[in-house]
């Protein structure tokens, strides 16, 4: 296992959220989240060239060993997972259901450099993961912004809603099926791999309330507001005329 990688991937992101705590004034939480969006963008990039470019193939390839630009990626991921999971318990951000989402995330991750397999669908779930991280943490700056209840907040939310549900539920579902028939991988990991996906399929169902209230609520908002436009205009013709 690259110890040494991991170690040098916890100590760089700690060190940028040092960083940005002594840059920047807005308080542990923005620094965090800032350093979880670096990492969002880095790890998608890098492991959408480890998958889609690199390769093998997770869907037909799941089990085989490690490549060396596998390794590197899971060492950098796993790094930010332990600053990230440091960070949530010593501040009590999360709830159970995230802090469960990244211990399964570690385990998966340590797992798989342990034993020297299964990167390549390992770093598939990863990518599939992480891609709406960006959108997440762009949701809270705009909060944060008074940005959110605006067309944008509303173009962020259906975009990641949208991602979630395609990639992390749909393409998901797909690589978990060739998980759990591919006879290359491990029971631990398969058994990790029905983790991950229950907790998928717990977050997209939150998911899917979030999208119905939202949209029940803008419509009942357009509704209210086209009542309102349409009284006005009736007020207007009805008004007093001059003889």
């Amino acid at each position: 296992m690259a110890v040494l990688e991991v170690i040098s991937s916890l100590i760089g992101w700690l060190s940028l959220y040092l960083l940005l705590c002594c840059t920047c004034r807005r308080g542990p939480e923005w620094n965090c989240r800032l350093v979880t969006l670096s990492h969002g963008l880095v790890i998608v990039l890098l492991t959408a060239y480890v998958v889609f470019i690199d390769g093998p193939w997770p869907l037909t390839h799941a089990g085989t060993e490690n490549t060396p630009l596998q390794t590197f990626a899971l060492t950098v991921c796993l790094g930010y997972f332990f600053f990230d999971m440091g960070w949530c318990v010593c501040y009590r951000s999360e709830g159970p259901v995230m802090l469960a989402h990244h211990a399964a995330s570690i385990a998966g991750i340590l797992l798989a450099l342990l034993t020297g397999v299964s990167g390549c669908e390992t770093c598939g779930v990863i990518f599939g993961s992480e891609i709406t991280n960006p959108l997440l943490q762009a949701r809270w700056f705009l909060r944060q912004a008074g940005r959110y209840d605006t067309l944008l907040g509303d173009a962020v939310d259906l975009l990641f809603i949208v991602l979630f549900a395609t990639v992390r539920v749909g393409v998901g579902t797909a690589m978990f099926y060739c998980e759990l028939t591919s006879p290359r991988t491990m029971l631990a990991m398969k058994l990790g791999g029905v983790v991950m996906y229950a907790l998928a399929w717990v977050f997209m169902v939150d998911i899917a309330r979030f999208g119905y209230k939202k949209s029940r609520a803008k419509y009942k908002k357009w509704l209210e507001n086209h009542k309102l436009r349409e009284a006005q205009e009736l007020d207007g013709c009805s008004g007093p005329k001059s003889s």
